[in-house]
C-alpha cells in the first residue's frame, strides 16, 4: 500500500505509539509510515520473498510465514492494533485469521476491496467478473480467493462477537461515509474484542 490518502485514512484509526501487528504487510509502506507519523512499533507479517526485502530496505520488522497456518505464537492481545489491509480475502482462514485478530490485539483494522461498489454490480449485471481499478485480476488469475462486501463483513464481525468502532469506506483515497456499501470500492473496518 503505498497510496498516501489511503495509508493516512488508516492511519488515522492507530492511536498513537501503538504496538502494531501487520498481516499481509506487503512492502511494509503502511507500518513505515505509523512509525513515522504515529510513533508506533511493532512488526509486519509476509511471505512473498521480495516484498519481504522491501520491508528489511525501509528498516520495517518483518517475520516471514504463511498466515494460513494461524498466529498461535502470539499471545492473547500481544499487540495494540492488528491491521488486516487487503490480507482477508486472500485467505483460506479468513473467519478463523479474524478471530485470530480480535485475539492477539486489543484493536483490529480491515480493509479489503468491496465487491458491492456500484461498478462491480453493474459489471456483474451484464454478465462479467468486474475488472476495475480495485479488483485488476481476470476470474482466473485473481490472487483473491474470496470477494466481500462491506455490509457482508458488518454481519461477520457481529457473528464472531466483534465491536466495530468504525467503519466508512475508501474511492480514490477519499473516504466514503454515506452508503460505503454502494459507493466505495474499498470496505473499512475498526473492531473491538470487547476486552
Amino acid at each position: 500500500m503505498s497510496d498516501k490518502n489511503v495509508m493516512t485514512s488508516i492511519a488515522r484509526l492507530v492511536p498513537p505509539g501503538s504496538r502494531v501487528l501487520d498481516l499481509g504487510c506487503g512492502d511494509g509502506a503502511l507500518l513505515a509510515h505509523l512509525q513515522a507519523t504515529r510513533g508506533c512499533t511493532g512488526y509486519g507479517v509476509e511471505i512473498d520473498d521480495t516484498k519481504l526485502l522491501a520491508c528489511v530496505q525501509r528498516g520495517v520488522n518483518v517475520l516471514q510465514f504463511n498466515l494460513d497456518e494461524g498466529l498461535a505464537m502470539f499471545g492473547d492481545n500481544s499487540f495494540d492494533v492488528v491491521l488486516q489491509i487487503d490480507t482477508l480475502q486472500h485467505l483460506r482462514n479468513a473467519e478463523v485469521m479474524l478471530r485470530e485478530t480480535a485475539r492477539v490485539g486489543r484493536i483490529g483494522i480491515v480493509a479489503f476491496p468491496n465487491f458491492a461498489h456500484w461498478p462491480n454490480r453493474l459489471s456483474v449485471l451484464t454478465g462479467r467478473m468486474p475488472v476495475t481499478k480495485r479488483l485488476p485480476y481476470q476470474w482466473y488469475d485473481t490472487p483473491n480467493i474470496r470477494v466481500g462486501t462491506h455490509a457482508d463483513f458488518e454481519v461477520l464481525a457481529r457473528r464472531n462477537g466483534l465491536q466495530i468502532e468504525d467503519s466508512f469506506g475508501l474511492h480514490e483515497g477519499q473516504e466514503v461515509r454515506f452508503v460505503p456499501n454502494l459507493l466505495a470500492s474499498t470496505a473499512v473496518f475498526r473492531l473491538s474484542n470487547g476486552r
